[in-house]
């Protein structure tokens, strides 16, 4: 994600919108049972394991590679990675060919990685060499031929074009052909699906965009194929829930737990509640956690790197407890104050590295407080105050 969008989620009244994915070994069933037509076939996530927290790193580096440190830190504590936009673009010259060159050195030193393309569905992002055969006729224009962008100027294309949708499809089985990466992560969609679409194109226009988006997403899955995942962004609270009934979605993003306008506890609870609703419907959970600040706040960011990485080590109980509480199998937490190397996705945190093991029941509510016990650790929230606590048993 950009600034000018966090910018945007900023402006917009409480409920809206914008990350890949690694995982490693043993094949897991997320689905309980089919509740929809869509949903009739459990998701696996290879190489889910409880034996630490479930870690999704997601994040781009632009300016120069990965280190080999980097590299190994990566593929050493995550089994789920997506690789942003734009990450090492600048040097290799694309975004498909600086994700395809870190996809590379992490598989080589974790074969059973799953490193995830990110495309967005709905803003033509630069830095793709692939746009060099896009068509001017498949961007979204409103009926007096205006051109419909996003708020930082980015022209949006157009879903409902049949021809668009073979041609990003084609895009992302392309990348994932030619390097070793393990399937999409597809950012935006709440951007289509909000009020505000209708409001620039008209409302037939708009059902038109989404049915589109639909479509080319559970078209985008039948060409990658069953063994390669497809993540999108995302669910917000109660809104945008309809995504986890669509064809072709693996997992969804919840991507700002408890930061964006969205700290109520009830909004709290209901993306908890997310979870166990998409394990239902066949489709597992990454759960983004914010340390009480993101890249937005100029002030925070003009502080020393070590200073923020101490505030948001200290901050991380709340966040993770929440995620504990709610997990289900597949569910993965991802935890950082932004989007790039440089925003705390690769440092570590005592709380990621502790052996916890498998939960040993549901979590049990009292309103607003809930616990859950795990192999190696106890869990406490209470929403209405934002405390918690992780009791590690070693």
């Amino acid at each position: 994600m950009r600034r000018d969008e966090g910018l945007q989620l900023m402006k917009r009244p409480a409920r809206l919108f914008a990350v890949v994915l690694m995982l490693s070994v043993h094949t897991v069933t997320v689905a309980v049972e089919p509740v929809s037509e869509a949903s009739s076939t459990a998701v696996t996530v290879p190489g889910f394991s409880w034996d630490r927290v479930p870690l999704n790193l997601h994040f781009g580096k632009r300016t120069t590679d990965l280190t080999d440190s980097e590299i190994d830190f990566v593929a050493r504590h995550s089994r789920l990675i997506c690789l942003e936009k734009s990450h090492g673009a600048r040097v290799h010259g694309s975004t498909e060919a600086g994700i395809a060159d870190t996809a590379r050195r992490v598989t080589a030193r974790n074969p059973d990685a799953k490193v995830l393309f990110y495309f967005n569905a709905f803003i033509n992002w630069p830095g793709y060499e692939a746009f060099e055969s896009y068509r001017p006729e498949w961007t979204l224009r409103k009926a007096n031929g205006e051109i419909v962008k996003h708020t930082s100027g980015t022209p949006r294309p157009d879903p409902s074009n049949a021809e668009f949708r073979q041609w990003w499809s084609d895009v992302v089985v392309s990348a994932n052909r030619s390097a070793p990466l393990g399937g999409v992560f597809i950012d935006a969609l709440p951007q289509a699906i909000s009020p505000g679409l209708a409001q620039q194109v008209g409302d037939a226009k708009a059902r038109a965009v989404v049915a589109g988006l639909r479509e080319m997403i559970a078209l985008t899955k039948r060409k990658l194929g069953p063994d390669s995942i497809v993540l999108v962004n995302g669910l917000r609270t109660t809104d945008f829930r309809e995504i986890l009934d669509w064809d072709g979605i693996d997992g969804v993003m919840i991507e700002h737990f408890g930061a964006f306008r969205t700290t109520a506890p009830e909004d709290l609870k209901a993306d908890m509640d997310s979870i166990a609703i998409a394990a239902a419907k066949g489709k597992f959970v990454v759960l983004k956690g914010w340390p009480g600040f993101n890249w937005l706040d100029r002030d925070m960011m003009r502080r020393p790197h070590a200073e923020l990485l101490e505030l948001a080590r200290q901050r991380i109980t709340f966040p993770l407890a929440c995620f504990l509480v709610a997990a289900q199998t597949g569910s993965h937490f991802c935890y950082s104050w932004g989007y790039t190397d440089t925003h705390g996705m690769l440092d570590a945190y005592p709380e990621l590295e502790r052996p916890l093991g498998p939960p040993k029941a549901d979590a049990t509510w009292q309103g607003l407080t809930a616990t859950r016990e795990f192999e190696h650790a106890s869990v406490w929230v209470d929403l209405a105050n934002q405390k918690a606590r992780i009791e590690w048993q070693r």
